[in-house]
């Protein structure tokens, strides 16, 4: 039986790794000998019978690819072990991320430069190479992908049918080596599309070859420009390969007075970066710049912005008005910045599009408390940004939680919050009623949705046992808008086809409670 916070932060640990094992389609002894391991090590760990390590850890992440959820439950399990006092052993140090055997290029360092000069993004990428495999490597992919209005891809497809992408403003340039060194990179073109090119930059030129072979390190570098009709307000990079070190800077006109904030998104979760960026103005240029250390295979790091002065281009999100593309012009913060900037996760997210997990009662109610715990105090903070008049609900997914755990605050100030935890409906009332609804993850817009005036919800108390509870009217509506989050839906989902979203500037209920 779990006695202690460092025991169940193992069991979370061996969890993690037995899912992605699973997911992988590998025995413990495939996952072994992929590891590097004697064939029984998994399947001790496992069970429990071997303590996890460091280097363990590392070599299950990077074999398995689990977006950086195997690492996370190590740190956990290895912050709580080691807080139990001076005498606990700590395993030396693994001087470098351990690399699966036949491991092809790593990237040792990588600067990301987005530069906006005279109407046009001019995006600068500079790597340098290792290449740790057992072949020589003769080519290097390079992705182009813009997304003019992420929160809306209809929008943003149509919008890229009718202004794409063209090789004459790319003006793609690229090299191998640095100096007087550097050769040009000859290009083969592999995906042509409105919103994104891929192009394979050769280790060769019309002067010759030059591959990069095992045991051998160069640098490239490429640049290509794009209008700023074409460019949303971000800026993101995924870990795709191996890499030591990531740097990621933008480059705006001081006037523009350009605010920016950064977005990690694993396949877990959807969270703030977890180290500031930093800023410094070089004459009449502000330079802002987020750097990270062994960051995560298959992570996504994203720098969004917004400009607040005279002169600077302006950014509009679309909404689908009767199938038609309607434009919203932002001034002032987004709602939906708002919630991302207090830890919300937005959609788009893959954590909002899974069913979470229920909680093993009473196993597991110390995570259950923690978890409400995280989403009353999100509440809170939620609560000093605006005035839910209507009542609110948050799901544990959009703290970036795959749990199925929601409170719920009703229309009334006094009210304590309704804790769900493992919620499910079990019955519905006949009669039903269409009011807007709007979405802490999708707080720009507002939609109507029909819902039952009255549900029957069997729920969890903190100790396993069952009950069932009534809601009513407005608690429905919120009840049901939670659960609909813990079974990975949003409330667009049950719009009718020819409805219409809404932008929060055009919405006329602000304020004002649901009419009953």
């Amino acid at each position: 039986m779990t006695t202690s916070p460092v025991e169940r932060a193992a069991d979370q640990f061996v969890t993690a790794l037995a899912q992605w094992r699973a997911e992988r389609g590998m025995t413990k002894k495939q996952l072994a000998a992929r590891m590097g391991f004697d064939p029984s090590y998994v399947s001790h760990v496992e069970g429990r019978r071997h303590k996890p390590t460091e280097d363990f850890a590392r070599r299950a992440e990077a074999v398995l690819s689990a977006g950086g959820a195997i690492w996370q439950r190590f740190q956990e399990y290895d912050e709580l072990r080691h807080a139990r006092g001076a005498a606990a052993h700590r395993d030396p140090p693994v001087p470098a991320q351990w690399m699966p055997p036949g491991t092809g290029l790593i990237v040792e360092k990588e600067i990301a430069e987005l530069r906006y000069v005279d109407g046009s993004y001019r995006c600068r990428i500079h790597r340098s190479l290792y290449n740790a495999g057992n072949e020589p490597v003769t080519r290097f992919l390079m992705k182009i992908s813009v997304d003019r209005y992420p929160h809306d891809p209809t929008g943003s497809n149509r919008h890229h049918r009718q202004h794409p992408l063209t090789w004459e403003e790319l003006d793609i340039e690229a090299n191998s080596g640095e100096g007087e060194a550097a050769e040009p990179m000859q290009q083969r073109l592999k995906l042509d599309r409105d919103a994104s090119k891929e192009v394979w930059l050769l280790f060769g030129n019309e002067h010759g070859q030059f591959p990069l072979y095992p045991g051998e390190r160069t640098t490239i570098s490429y640049a290509y420009t794009v209008g700023e009709e074409k460019w949303g307000q971000w800026f993101q990079r995924a870990v795709r390969l191996p890499t030591r070190s990531l740097t990621v800077r933008l480059d705006f006109p001081v006037h523009f007075e350009p605010q920016v904030w950064g977005v990690e998104t694993s396949m877990a979760a959807e969270v703030p970066v977890r180290t500031p960026l930093e800023r410094h103005n070089d004459d009449d240029r502000a330079i802002f710049e987020w750097s990270t250390d062994q960051p995560l295979l298959n992570a996504r790091y994203r720098l969004e912005w917004r400009f607040r002065g005279a002169g600077a281009p302006t950014y509009e999100d679309l909404a689908p008005i009767n199938g038609q593309a309607v434009a919203l012009t932002h001034s002032e913060p987004r709602a939906s910045q708002k919630m991302r900037g207090v830890g919300i996760v937005q959609r788009g997210a893959d954590l909002l599009r899974q069913r979470s997990r229920h909680f093993q009662l009473p196993r597991e109610e110390e995570s259950a408390r923690e978890a409400v715990t995280s989403l009353l105090t999100a509440l809170q903070r939620l609560e000093t940004l605006h005035d839910f008049s209507k009542g609110v609900g948050l799901a544990a997914p959009q703290i970036g939680l795959s749990v199925a755990a929601a409170v719920v605050r009703p229309p009334e100030y006094d009210v304590e919050p309704v804790v769900l935890l493992n919620p499910r409906m079990v019955g519905e009332s006949g009669d039903t009623d269409e009011q807007y609804e709007g979405c802490l993850s999708f707080f720009d817009y507002r939609g109507l949705v029909v819902r039952p005036l009255r549900i029957e919800v069997e729920h969890a108390r903190f100790d396993g046992t069952r009950v069932i509870t009534s809601f009513e009217l407005a608690m429905a509506r919120l009840v049901s808008h939670e659960i609909d989050h813990l079974e990975g839906k949003l409330y667009v989902d049950r719009m009718a086809p020819d409805a219409a979203l809404v932008p929060v500037s055009e919405y006329q209920q602000i304020g004002r409670p649901w009419a009953y």
